[in-house]
């Protein structure tokens, strides 16, 4: 098993920044991803980013070039930049090992105008 524990979240101007955080404990194998991934209210969970244990990045194209994401061993990272409102929603850290998902709790993201 996995544990994963995220922070960060919060409100925020658009125009503004965000770094969250999700450490991740337990059963690690070597080889795995996190990343995180969202969900809007209506909207179905979707991509944000993503990082092997091998440093590969992978993001969605919303999102490039505003954020970015780092891990340190086994807590990964998202530096959220020049926010938008449509940004806003429940970020949720995702650690894949070994073809099993573990996922965080959530932490709400909100960005006004």
């Amino acid at each position: 098993q996995v544990q994963l524990v995220e922070s960060g979240g919060g409100l925020v101007q658009a125009g503004g920044s965000l770094r969250l955080s999700c450490a991740a404990s337990g059963s690690i194998f070597s080889t795995n991803t996190m990343g995180w991934h969202r969900q809007a209210p209506g909207k179905q969970r979707e991509l944000v980013a993503s990082i092997t244990s091998g440093g590969n990045t992978n993001y969605a194209d919303s999102v490039k070039g505003r954020f970015i994401i780092s891990r340190d061993k086994n807590t990964v990272y998202l530096q959220m930049n020049s926010l938008k409102p449509e940004d806003t929603a429940v970020y949720y850290c995702l650690h894949r090992q070994s073809w099993r998902n573990y996922w965080g709790q959530g932490t709400q993201v909100t960005v006004s105008l």
